[in-house]
């Protein structure tokens, strides 16, 4: 049986990249040679909290005001792709909206960056923003709620 060469400082640095990016798991190959590091995340913990009975999930989740409403809700703005968010043009710069805002439709909201890429997200109708519900730099999902605008 052939031992497998483990690089201790090459785990390290991709995992001090996880945390720096926000990323959820990482994984480079070379040759035959794949390294693949990954951690817990939030949804992890959601998923295990699925699995409990229906009754104390939905009373814990009707107790939560901080519960993020669902991509269902009239003013939920999606995001369409997996990337980091951003909610300013460059760091330091004022944000592109602030809650209580009132936004046109086509108006940049925020950037996600996906495969080194800035995508503006923009307003899909005319309103006030009443929730922003990501921080600046924080890792998105398809179809997770951005904002709500009202």
């Amino acid at each position: 049986m052939s031992r497998i060469a483990i690089d201790e400082e090459a785990i390290r640095r991709l995992a001090a990249l996880l945390e720096e990016t926000g990323l959820t798991e990482i994984e480079i190959a070379e040759g035959e040679s794949r390294l693949r590091v990954a951690r817990a995340t939030a949804q992890t913990v959601v998923a295990a909290a699925a699995a409990a009975p229906a009754a104390a999930t939905t009373q814990q989740a009707s107790a939560s005001p901080d519960t993020p409403p669902d991509a269902s809700h009239p003013g939920a703005v999606l995001s369409p792709m997996v990337g980091v968010a951003y909610l300013s043009p460059e760091p330091g710069a004022p944000p592109f909206v602030k809650v209580g805002d009132t936004v046109a439709q086509g108006q940049t909201l925020l950037l996600i960056e996906a495969m080194k890429t800035f995508n503006q997200i923009k307003a899909p109708r005319a309103g006030v923003v009443r929730r922003i519900l990501v921080e600046s730099g924080a890792p998105v999902e398809y179809g997770d709620v951005l904002m709500i605008i009202e």
